[in-house]
This record gives C-alpha cells, structure tokens and sequence, in this order.
C-alpha cells in the first residue's frame, strides 16, 4: 500500500460512519434488515480498518508511529489534522468491537423499537471516532457534540418514564458540560493563539506568567468538561441512573463514552503538560489523583448499596474511570501500561455485563412463581420420588456462567484479565522506579483502594447472584435469542483472550505508554506533515 494513501485509512473511521447514517436516514423505517446491514458493513469496515492501522503503526510504515491526515490539505497548525497512533488505533478496535456486540444484541428487538435507531447509532460511533483521531481542541469539542447529541435520541430511544427522566437529567448535565468546553477551548486559544495540540504543547512552555494563569484556568475549565464525561466524582452522579433507565445496547456505548473523556484527559495531560513543560509541568495531575480516588470510595460504597444491577453497573463504571484517573494522576510511566490493560478489559466486561443484566431480569418473572405453586396445589401424594440433583438448562447455565466471569473481572479476582490488571498495578506500585525507598504514602493508598474497590464489587455482585441464581426459588429458564446470548459471549471470549495474551498485549501497551511519555516526536510529526502538492499543469506550473 502506498505511504501516501495509506494515510486516508485515517479519517475513513470518521467518513465511513457518517455516510452510512446519512444514507439510512433515507430508508423507510420498516426496512429493518436493510439498515440493519448497513450498519454491519459499517462497523465491519471500521473494525478491519482499526486492525489494518494498528498494522502501519507497528510495522513502522510511519515515522515515528503516527499517520497524518491533514483536513483540505491544510499542514499544522492552521488546518484541522486527524491523527492516529497506537492508543488512538487500540481505542478505535475496542469501539468497534463494542459497537459489534451491541449492533447484533439490538437486531431484533432494541432497533425496532422507535425510530432511526441506526442513523443515530452511526452518528454517535462517528463522533466516538473523530474524538479518538482528532488533535484539534475545537474539532474535539465538535465530535464531542455530535456524540452527544446521538447519544441523546438513543438514551430516549423506546422512551418509558424513568428512561425520559434520566435522559432529561443525562441532557441537563451534558448541555452544561458542552458549555464549559467552550469555554475553555476559548480560553486557551486566548492564551496561546492555537487549538492544535503538538502546537499547544510547543507553546506552553513558553508561555509568560499573564498568558500561564489564564492557560490554567482554560485548562481546569475544559478538564471538568472532560471529567464530567469521566463520571469523576463529584461530577458523576448522572452515571448510575441513566445506566439503569438506558436500553442494554445504548448502555454499551455509554460504557465506552466514559473512557472517551479519561481518553481526553491522558491525550491532553501527557502531550501538553510532560517534564518538560517548564513552570506548567505536571499541572493538575495532584487533582487527578485525588479526584480518581475518592471515586473509587464513592462507586465502592455506591455498589454496596445499590439493589439493582443497573446502578450496579454505573457505580462500577465509576469506579474503573477512578482507577484509570489515578493511574494518570500518579505520575509514574511505568503505571500507563497496566492502566491501558484494566481499561480494556474493565470496559469490555462492564458491556457485557450490562447486556446481562436484561436477560437476567428474564429469570425473575411471577409466571415462574406461579407454575411453582400451581404444581404444589395439584401434587399427587404417592407420586415417587424426585431424582437426585436438578438439571440446569442451557440458559440459565449460560447466564450464571457469564455472570460469574462478569463479576471476576470487574471485581480484580483471578483468573481473569481483571486480576492481571490489577496485579500489574499493584506490582508497579509497590515496585517505584524512581525510589530505592519503596513505596510512598500515596502508593500504599491507591493499593489499598484498588483492593478495596476489588473486594466490594465482589460482595455487591455476589449478593445479587445469589439471590437471582440460587434463592429465588423454582424458576423456568428464560427465552434467550442467539443475537443476545453471541455479543455477551464475544466479549467475555475477549476478555479471556486478553488474559492467555497477556504479555504481548502488554509488550503493545508497553510501547504505547512510551509513545505518551515522549511527546517530543509526536510534536515534531504533527508539525512536519507536508500538505499534498498539487497537480501539475502542461506549463510546468502547480
């Protein structure tokens, strides 16, 4: 493939998505099947070309690891550059595969419940992607929007009253959220004259003592855009009520745009403010910390206290945006690696689990009750004797089997990926590289959240199993569809792939972190990118 082609794979996650929404928005609502294909060439295309980036990146058919799209052939910094680079690439294969899962499990049922689910759907995968592959402030704010507002339509989608409650709340907030981007996006342009990001980062350290406080201040304005988004707290008490009131396939989504605002943050604070930013360096990262841990204290008491499996979700959502916003804040470079690792892996089973919780919901109905009782009424006395042990269906084995999976790897525990990640974390903890001292106090604190968290999502998630699959009484197993039981089983199959793959997945993600760490020829690739001459005409001229 040409170096210079190869370079427009970049925007095609973007292009291809927006012409698949705009091309549905056209057909009849009854052509279910027809969208429905649509949006699977869609995905699929965005799914090989993910891999097929990963591929150039790795394989070194770019200098320094980045491919750079300039937007109308305008270079850097007054043209809108679309980039991709190992993390950008890694987060567009997790959205693709999670945009799969929930795609398949919403072909029968979530897709025909209202309207242009699936333009609605395309739009908001093409502003998930555009977030991931944008390196403009002011472009991030447009692809923020349009994947809030796609967001928005499908929250309401197969709208009931809780689901319109929240949503109007999710809309609130976000509307709020969406007003301080602006406004820190202005600020900084104020400040430093650009909104490209290899240019902001060349500039700050430059930057005078007038033009650094009120950079700050544009910065801490956009970071709480970011960390609302996040679900931090105290900016994420939106989180666990839309979860439980949102359709399972959108929930899927809203699982993956919470690590598009911890993948802002990590972008931003790793290029912009690195070691060598001079008086800017390192701005912010103590309130990473702190903030990223007391959500981890606030999702662990919520998972404790909360009945439903919805708000289960939410608050465990919570709690792996905390870690991964600790891991950030913590400063080390070594503790990227890991934290990349219990991202995937958290955000994938936390899909899975909130496509669980509706097929789970199927084994608690009263019909099940009633035949119980109806059988007792009608009992014959000298009937024999009932065999030894109780056959488990398929369904119910499969839900209890995907459950348990589901609450190992969220909670930490072996031998899942979940436990990897959180070892990895541990390990680098307690193992500091800058210090022959041994850990610090902050050190032994996150380890001991991370444990914490760890031990009570598993007492939350045990006692919901138990009373669902073992004291609910005689149930009959629930009508389970192949489209539902396969994108459960895809990620959770995921999920354990990461785990036997575990050491070249953290060779990737081991060079990934060390991408982030030298900001230096990330800047200078940016800004080197030539625009495309132009023809040439019959006179020799351009």
């Amino acid at each position: 493939m040409s170096l210079a082609w190869s370079e427009h794979l970049v925007v095609a996650p973007v292009l291809v998505p927006l012409l698949c929404g705009a091309l549905q928005v056209s057909v009849r609502h009854n052509r279910h099947w027809l969208k429905f294909g649509l949006s699977a060439a869609s995905v699929a295309c965005t799914f090989f070309v993910s891999i097929i980036l990963l591929a150039l990146i790795d394989g070194g058919q770019w200098n320094a690891g980045v491919g750079v799209y300039l937007a109308a052939n305008w270079s850097a910094p007054f043209g809108i550059a679309l980039l991709a680079d190992r993390l950008a690439a890694l987060m567009l294969l997790l959205t693709a595969l999670l945009a799969a899962s929930a795609l398949v499990y919403s072909m029968l049922r979530w897709s025909r419940v209202g309207v242009h689910f699936h333009p609605l759907f395309q739009f908001l995968i093409m502003g998930i992607n555009g977030a991931f592959l944008t390196h403009d402030l002011f472009n991030l704010f447009v692809f923020f929007e349009v994947m809030l507002a796609a967001s928005y339509g499908l929250l309401l989608h197969g709208y009931n009253v809780s689901r319109l409650r929240a949503g109007m709340h999710y809309i609130a907030v976000n509307l709020v959220a969406s007003l301080l981007f602006l406004i820190g996006v202005a600020l900084i342009y104020a400040s430093t004259g650009t909104l490209n990001m290899a240019d902001l980062a060349g500039r700050v350290a430059h930057a005078g003592p007038t033009d650094l406080a009120l950079l700050k201040v544009g910065v801490t304005v956009l970071a709480i855009a970011f960390l609302i988004k996040s679900a931090m707290w105290p900016l994420g008490f939106w989180l666990p009520p839309t979860y439980d009131a949102a359709s399972p396939p959108v929930t899927v989504m809203l699982v993956l745009m919470t690590k598009v605002g911890v993948y802002a943050i990590l972008r931003i604070w790793l290029l912009v403010f690195p070691d060598g930013a001079g008086a800017a360096a390192g701005f912010g990262v103590e309130a990473l910390l702190w903030g990223g841990m007391a959500t981890m204290v606030y999702g662990a008491a919520g998972m404790l206290a909360s009945e439903s499996p919805g708000r289960m979700a939410g608050y465990g959502a919570m709690i792996s945006s905390g870690t991964v916003l600790s891991v950030i804040g913590y400063g080390q470079p070594s503790l990227i690696t890991p934290g990349l690792y219990y991202m995937l892996g958290s955000t994938m089973a936390m899909a899975a689990f909130v496509m669980l919780i509706e097929l789970i919901e199927r084994i608690r109905t009263p019909g099940a009750a009633l035949l119980a009782v109806t059988m007792e009424a009608f009992a014959i006395e000298d009937a024999p004797d009932p065999p030894v042990g109780v056959g488990i269906p398929a369904a119910l084995a499969f839900l209890g089997l995907s459950y348990a999976s589901c609450a190992l790897i969220i909670a930490g525990l072996p031998p899942f990926s979940g436990f990897v990640a959180k070892f990895g974390l541990i390990h680098v903890l307690l193992n500091p590289e800058a210090s022959a001292s041994g850990p610090t106090p902050l050190g032994w604190a996150l380890v001991v959240l991370i444990v914490l968290s760890g031990l009570a999502t598993i007492l939350s998630m045990l006692r919901f199993g138990v009373r669902t699959f073992w004291s609910a009484g005689p149930v009959l197993p629930p009508p389970l569809q192949a489209t539902e039981v396969a994108p459960i089983g895809l990620l959770l199959l995921a999920c354990i792939a990461m785990t036997v793959q575990a050491q070249p997945i953290f060779s990737h993600l081991s060079r990934t972190a060390g991408d982030l760490h030298v900001p230096g020829q990330y800047v200078e690739r940016v800004r080197a990118a030539p625009a495309v001459p132009g023809p040439a005409t019959p006179g020799g001229e351009k």
